[in-house]
């Protein structure tokens, strides 16, 4: 694990040059990060973005931005490829044969499958090859956040310069094999991302602001509707590589959009016994026994906590000042049976959870240990034709966006996603900061 305190560098590392390929988001926090602490670092993006890059890093003297990735990749110790799932393969075969002699070399990106193969495929025999991914986004502060480190094609020394590099970052250091990494972030993040994306297409297709509805009050929709927004408002492509390119990815996926449906179906035709049997057959497979549980002793999330982040106060809901209305919460319903159907027990991989994932999984805990909560939830999907319409929607949501992974479009999906976050974004602004103070609060709450 990393240590809590800002290294000095190390003697036998202080001509040591780090680059990096790729200046979005998650490239530039590295950058940054990076030469805060000292590090030498050599950067590029597209040519197109060289002037623009070089004015914004002009203050850093330990910044050095090059117009391309064979500038970075000649004059570079440890080159880390920070760009899209989808394009690596033909970044690294453009610059991979310019790697400096018997360098390290790593990747970014959120699945490993595809570049794990263009490092074999397109890298000289001679480098090393050690990946990482930081498991959060470029907002969140890095200290004690899970760090994947993947000795793929390394020695033991290589590792441990990439570990002193990254030290910095004051993370958690996780090491996994590629496939692992493909595997538990499938189990974490793809079936949570698309959850999250089916809940904006949904709300779209209704042409509704949730948080303008006395409906979406409370605790768990502060989190649904916070985190829907915060995945609206990044680029498309960082969930589409995730979903698409990780082989790991479309059976959790596709599974969660069979859940989906098939309770739907139970709630369309008022089973109600046979959806509560199920309901609770998978609380018990995910969760465990109420005598024997494999959650903690006590909930991850603090109801207090979370209901202090709506993005709006509806009149409805201010001028009724009660408890929020019951919901079907067939989201959540359906995440537990889709965990249960592939055998998958969500505290295995806390280790390697992201804030969203934990956020996810601690409403998801909310409503299961809450025998009244969930009881009612039960009661309004087979009952109450209330939310009908808005589960209708999100089935339709949650079958669009399997079909497109199965398919493979990246071009359907950059689509769906672009449309529903243009519907969205004259309001990512403030739900932005929301979304940030209410990760930070959540993560405050949750320290031993």
């Amino acid at each position: 694990m990393a240590s809590n305190t800002t290294p000095t560098i190390p003697p036998e590392m202080e001509n040591f040059i780090v680059g990096i390929i790729g200046m979005g988001d998650m490239g530039k926090m590295y950058a940054r990060r990076l030469s805060d602490a000292g590090w030498k670092v050599m950067a590029c993006d597209k040519e197109d973005q060289y002037e623009q890059l070089s004015e914004e890093f002009s203050g850093r003297t330990n910044v050095q931005i090059l117009r391309n990735g064979h500038l970075v990749s000649r004059a570079s110790d440890y080159i880390i490829y920070s760009v899209e799932a989808i394009g690596i393969g033909h970044v690294v075969r453009e610059y991979g044969p310019s790697t400096k002699q018997n360098a390290i070399v790593g990747g970014q990106t959120s699945c490993k499958d595809p570049e794990i193969k263009a490092f074999e495929q397109y890298l000289p025999p001679d480098v090393d090859i050690v990946s990482c991914h930081s498991l959060h986004g470029p907002r969140v502060d890095s200290k004690d956040q899970p760090l994947v480190l993947i000795k793929h094609r390394a020695s033991d020394a290589s590792l441990a310069k990439v570990e002193t590099v990254l030290r910095c970052l004051r993370s958690k250091h996780v090491y996994l094999t590629a496939h692992d990494h493909d595997r538990i972030t499938a189990d974490t993040q793809a079936v949570t991302h698309a959850a999250f994306l089916s809940m904006g297409k949904a709300w779209h297709s209704s042409s509704q602001f949730p948080w303008e509805s006395a409906r979406y009050v409370g605790g768990i929709e502060n989190v649904k509707i916070n985190l829907m927004m915060r995945i609206y408002s990044q680029k498309w492509h960082v969930y589409a590589g995730l979903a698409i390119l990780n082989p790991e990815a479309k059976k959790q996926i596709n599974q969660y959009a069979e859940s989906v449906t098939e309770l739907y179906k139970l709630m369309l035709g008022g089973h109600h016994a046979e959806l509560r049997e199920r309901v609770f057959r998978a609380k018990e497979k995910v969760f465990g026994s109420d005598d024997n549980p494999k959650w903690g002793g006590k909930p991850l999330l603090r109801d207090d906590v979370l209901d202090k982040f709506s993005l709006g106060q509806p009149a409805a809901a201010a001028a009724a000042d009660s408890a929020p209305l019951p919901n079907s919460h067939l989201s959540l319903l359906a995440m537990v049976d889709c965990w249960s159907a592939l055998g998958i027990v969500p505290y295995d991989h806390m280790i390697c959870s992201t804030p969203l994932f934990r956020l996810w999984l601690g409403v998801t805990e909310s409503l299961f240990r809450n025998p009244a909560r969930l009881e009612d939830a039960v009661r309004v999907a087979a009952e109450d034709k209330a939310f009908r319409s808005d589960d209708l929607e999100f089935t339709f949501a949650a079958r669009g966006w399997a079909e497109c992974v199965s398919l493979g479009h990246f071009e359907t999906w950059k689509d769906r996603f672009v449309k529903t976050q243009r519907f969205f974004e004259p309001r990512f602004p403030g739900a932005i900061e929301v979304g940030n103070a209410m990760v930070k609060a959540v993560l405050e709450s949750t320290k031993a």
